[in-house]
C-alpha cells in the first residue's frame, strides 16, 4: 500500500476564478463542456488542482487571442495535444543514415 507524502492543494471555485481572471460562472461553463476537470469535496462542491489554472490559461489564450468560442476550444486543445503526442513520437524515431 501506497500513501502520498504531500496532500494535494485544491481551490475552491471562489478562489480558483480568482486565481483565473474568470468569473465563477465561466468556470462553471467551462466545466459543464468538459474543458476543464474538476474534483468534488467532501461537500460536493468543485475543487480544482493547480494544474486547472495551466487549463484555465491556455483556454484564455486559445479564447481571445484566437478568437475560438468556447465550444470550439475542446476541439482544438484535442488536435493539439495529438499534435505534441505525434512530434515526441517523431522525435523518439532513429535517424536514417
Amino acid at each position: 500500500m501506497s500513501y502520498a507524502l504531500v496532500r494535494t492543494a485544491l481551490l475552491d471555485l471562489d478562489t480558483y476564478a480568482r486565481v483565473t481572471g474568470l468569473h465563477p460562472q465561466v468556470v462553471r461553463r467551462l466545466v459543464a463542456l468538459g474543458l476543464l476537470d474538476p474534483v468534488r469535496n467532501a461537500r460536493g462542491e468543485l475543487c480544482f488542482t493547480p494544474a486547472q489554472v495551466t487549463a484555465a490559461a491556455r483556454i484564455q489564450r486559445l479564447h481571445e487571442g484566437l478568437s475560438i468560442n468556447y465550444a470550439a476550444i475542446g476541439v482544438v486543445i484535442d488536435l493539439l495535444d495529438r499534435i505534441g503526442e505525434l512530434e515526441a513520437a517523431l522525435r523518439d524515431l532513429p535517424r536514417p543514415r
